[in-house]
């Protein structure tokens, strides 16, 4: 049974509530004052924004989702391995140089913290940033090795007149993953007004930055020859990515099924699209940025060109949320498998509801009849 609180957000913290008591289980009871070992990245809350707090993360890993997919991680290690990650809460003024220092760093740097007080059990959940199970407000921070940087990284954070967007998409050709440039995006190292950008709305823009810029690439390569459909699944999330001869379109219809996390006891379906140009903010939240990543990346790969429409379906197995990483890690997947070549459109969508589970999606889409309507066009 969900929560009648959250509706299984988990964010309620009552016990009856099936994520929660779950990641409270994991949680050691052991005061802890101090901190000594790896800072992989930054964390920067949202809340009370322009006036953030936040600090290092705080944890013995890489803080990179493709890293716990290699290690073959299945939810509930990720969740324990978040439960005792511990994310500074301080006012970040103090202790920026610390902070934009393990943003640049390549790998985790080594650190020693004192918190004010002790460190504090309090789950956070997030449909854009991965839970963190802990958090803590910073007395003292110290950095023990300094590793330096990329040179992409050095040039694009040395260039005060390079506006940040156009930094994220010159780190990513160079061959810098998100995962690298968001904590730089983060900690105010990008672009020609620097400041310091949440963590949640850091790793969407720098998705959408780097995304527009492949877009704007494809419109130089020649189209794709037949419909392919890619499909992989990741957490009960299965995704679906049907790529269409044509220029660019882009659009993803994303449905929470029945006792999912953000459907409660009914399922509930989002859709949004685009052509070479987006407006607004997508209803979809992040999840629509990642995903349309994953297929700019492949296309620029392959120099190709495609209408693109993604399937999202999320089960009930997906009970703990990730994050939008989960999202861009499955349509990556999608995008390396070897694609079906199918003969038509018809049989293209009747493919993706199979394979998804989400047998109706034509109903939701405003690209299919515009695809059909045009096909009928071109043959007067």
């Amino acid at each position: 049974m969900l929560c009648a609180v959250c509706k299984g957000k988990g964010l309620c913290g009552l016990s009856r509530c099936p994520i929660t008591a779950r990641f409270s289980c994991l949680a050691s009871t052991r005061p802890v004052t101090t901190y000594a070992g790896l800072a992989p990245s930054v964390f920067i809350g949202s809340s009370g924004y322009t006036s953030v707090r936040g600090g290092p993360l705080l944890v013995n890993d890489s803080d990179l989702p493709p890293d716990w997919l290699r290690q073959g991680f299945g939810i509930e290690d990720i969740v324990r391995l978040r439960s005792e990650t511990i994310r500074g809460t301080s006012s970040v003024t103090p202790y920026l140089g610390p902070i934009q220092e393990i943003a640049l760093a390549p790998r985790p740097v080594t650190v020693e913290a004192l918190f004010d007080r002790p460190v504090r059990f309090n789950p956070d959940f997030d449909q854009v940033t991965a839970p963190v199970g802990r958090s803590a407000s910073i007395s003292r921070l110290e950095i023990l090795d300094h590793p330096g940087t990329d040179r992409a990284v050095e040039k694009a954070v040395s260039d005060t007149d390079l506006p940040a967007a156009e930094a994220c998409g010159m780190l990513h050709r160079s061959g810098i993953d998100v995962y690298r440039i968001t904590p730089l995006f983060t900690a105010g190292l990008l672009g020609r007004k620097r400041r310091i950008v949440p963590t949640r709305w850091a790793i969407t823009a720098v998705d959408d930055s780097v995304s527009a810029a492949q877009k704007r690439e494809l419109s130089r390569f020649s189209k794709v020859q037949e419909i392919r459909l890619h499909c992989s699944e990741l957490f009960g999330n299965r995704i679906a990515v049907i790529l269409i001869p044509g220029d660019w379109r882009y659009e993803m219809i994303e449905r929470w099924g029945p006792g999912s996390l953000w459907a409660g006891e009914t399922g509930t379906v989002v859709r949004d699209g685009e052509a070479l140009k987006k407006t607004g903010y997508s209803p979809i939240t992040g999840a629509y940025y990642s995903a349309r990543l994953a297929v700019t990346e492949h296309l620029v790969r392959a120099q190709r060109c495609a209408r693109a429409i993604i399937i999202r379906n999320v089960d009930p197995g997906y009970w703990a949320p990730l994050g939008t990483w989960v999202v861009r890690e499955a349509a990556r997947r999608a995008m390396e498998n070897e694609p079906l070549l199918v003969p038509s459109l018809d049989e293209a969508t009747r493919q993706a509801g199979l394979l998804t589970g989400f047998f109706d999606w034509t109903r939701y889409s405003t690209l299919i009849p515009e695809i059909r309507w045009q096909k009928t066009l071109s043959d007067f």
